[in-house]
């Protein structure tokens, strides 16, 4: 624990001791304790106050979230652990930029802030409005400009320059997600349906199967689709990945000119007619490859750093006081 966060509260606590009665009486009446340690990471601590700092733009979206009682509480609990072990990551971040000895110059923070103003087209007292209204002075927002750009650059070292991403890497991503890059298959559908409800007897139900089953052995025997005497449509082309689980399962197996046996389906019993498929054709590799690149290094990224983030944690000492 260091001792520089400590000797305010051991002067307070002098002061309390040694000054006249009235006022300890007065401060013990009316006062609980302000502040507590809630971890303690390596030489660092978290103070209570810090994580309720943290906590309060969670507080308002909280309330109206419309839970009820123990829901706000199970709610507020959570983002509390939540808030506390990123605060512990940071603390653990933060000590390994000292240790590394990553340096951001007062120039590269200003030049950070000018990108801001001119991404948003913001000028001094706009950008000042803006901090503002976050509740950020310009110098709290400096500092915070600070810690993210070392960080950055601490995750750059650590991870991010040790990422290699082949052309191998590229081209297998590619290949196992035709339903990405290899274009879209649509099927030109009609159908016939006979609607039941809720409130249908197993009576009726068995009928209405059966007699659906009747047309379709009629079809199936070259009785015209439209030529049925119950509810038909056109469905025109749709696209698979937009048909629901049921229908794609017995889908993948028909051909054009060929039907769907009767289905159970939310709407009533159906039966489907697949009256054509189309395949559109898809995109390039070349097209595509910078796009799968950076997925796949965001994807390799974020799994690398939460590992080194373990790793930090594992050779820390952490303690959570609750």
């Amino acid at each position: 624990m260091k001792i520089k966060r400590i000797l305010p509260f051991f002067i307070l606590f002098l002061l309390l001791v040694f000054h006249s009665g009235p006022f300890i009486g007065v401060f013990a009446a009316e006062t609980e304790v302000v502040d507590r340690i809630v971890a303690v990471v390596n030489d660092d601590i978290i103070l209570l106050s810090e994580l309720m700092l943290s906590f309060r733009p969670y507080e308002q979206r909280i309330k109206s979230a419309g839970y009820t009682v123990m829901q706000e509480e199970k709610a507020r609990l959570k983002v509390r652990e939540d808030l506390l072990n990123q605060m512990i990551d940071d603390k653990l971040t933060d000590q390994e930029i000292k240790r590394t000895r990553i340096f951001v110059s007062e120039a590269e923070i200003d030049s950070a802030i000018e990108r801001l103003k001119k991404i948003n087209n913001y000028t001094d007292e706009e950008l000042l409005r803006m901090l503002a209204g976050q509740g950020f002075t310009i110098e709290t927002y400096r500092h915070r400009m600070k810690e993210q750009i070392l960080r950055s650059r601490l995750v750059n070292k650590e991870v991010k320059s040790k990422i290699v991403i082949t052309k191998e890497d590229i081209k297998s991503y590619y290949n196992e997600h035709p339903e990405i890059y290899g274009g879209e298959t649509q099927y030109h559908l009609r159908n016939l349906m006979m609607k039941i409800s809720l409130q249908t007897g197993d009576m009726e139900n068995q009928y209405a199967l059966k007699r659906m089953n009747s047309i379709l052995e009629k079809m199936k025997a070259g009785e015209p689709f439209d030529k049925s005497d119950t509810i038909g449509r056109d469905l025109g082309l749709i696209g698979f990945n937009k048909l629901s689980p049921q229908l794609q399962t017995v889908l993948k197996s028909l051909k054009p000119g060929e039907f769907t046996p009767v289905l159970d389906t939310d709407s009533g019993y159906q039966i489907f007619f697949v009256q054509d498929i189309v395949k559109s054709s898809g995109i390039a590799f070349e097209e595509v490859s910078e796009e799968i690149e950076r997925k796949l290094y965001d994807k390799i990224v974020n799994r690398e750093f939460k590992d080194w983030l373990g790793m930090l944690r594992k050779r820390s000492h952490i303690k959570i006081i609750e």
